[in-house]
């Protein structure tokens, strides 16, 4: 973990998109944050958001964001995640889970540094860093048509595994 934590430190300044792969408990979102404090934009907001547990929808509309009036219930407008990380860091866990329409619109933000919410017709700028994480190999999604490959080859430039709990025992105590 310290070599990990090392080249942590020595990468972060990059504005390549980082991901990290693990179990469930392994501190994806402790090396997200360590890569933040390393990365420049230290100053601003460290967002996160796991996107496994939402309906598609409101994936969309947390990410996004949306305009009074673009769907039934949207009663005002909802600032999205990815406006409120701006100058930051976005930390996404559990990409893996991300629905197939919403990852093209995901890789649109990478490709284009821009998004539009839901209900708008004209892009806003996106600047922040991006961190992903998953505990399932993209991969193995991506065999298995439940994730776009050039989605995954934006998410993997730079890699980073952490190994399972089961191999490094000395950790469990802090995380816990």
């Amino acid at each position: 973990m310290l070599e990990l934590l090392n080249l942590v430190a020595k990468t972060a300044g990059s504005e390549a998109a980082f991901f990290i792969q693990g179990e469930t408990g392994t501190g994806k979102e402790l090396v997200a944050q360590a890569i933040h404090q390393h990365s420049g934009r230290q100053d601003h907001p460290f967002l996160a958001l796991n996107c496994a547990n939402l309906s598609s929808t409101l994936l969309e509309s947390q990410l996004f964001g949306h305009r009074k009036g673009a769907f039934t219930g949207a009663h005002h407008d909802q600032e999205g995640i990815l406006s409120a990380a701006n100058g930051g860091t976005l930390f996404l866990d559990e990409v893996g889970e991300i629905p197939l329409q919403l990852q093209a619109k995901l890789l649109r933000v990478l490709q284009e540094k821009e998004y539009t919410p839901i209900g708008e017709t004209q892009p806003h700028p996106f600047d922040a860093k991006i961190i992903f994480a998953s505990s399932i190999s993209l991969e193995q999604a991506s065999r298995e048509g439940r994730f776009r490959d050039d989605l995954r080859y934006r998410l993997e430039v730079m890699p980073i595994a952490l190994p399972p709990l089961k191999k490094r025992p000395e950790d469990i105590e802090p995380l816990f």
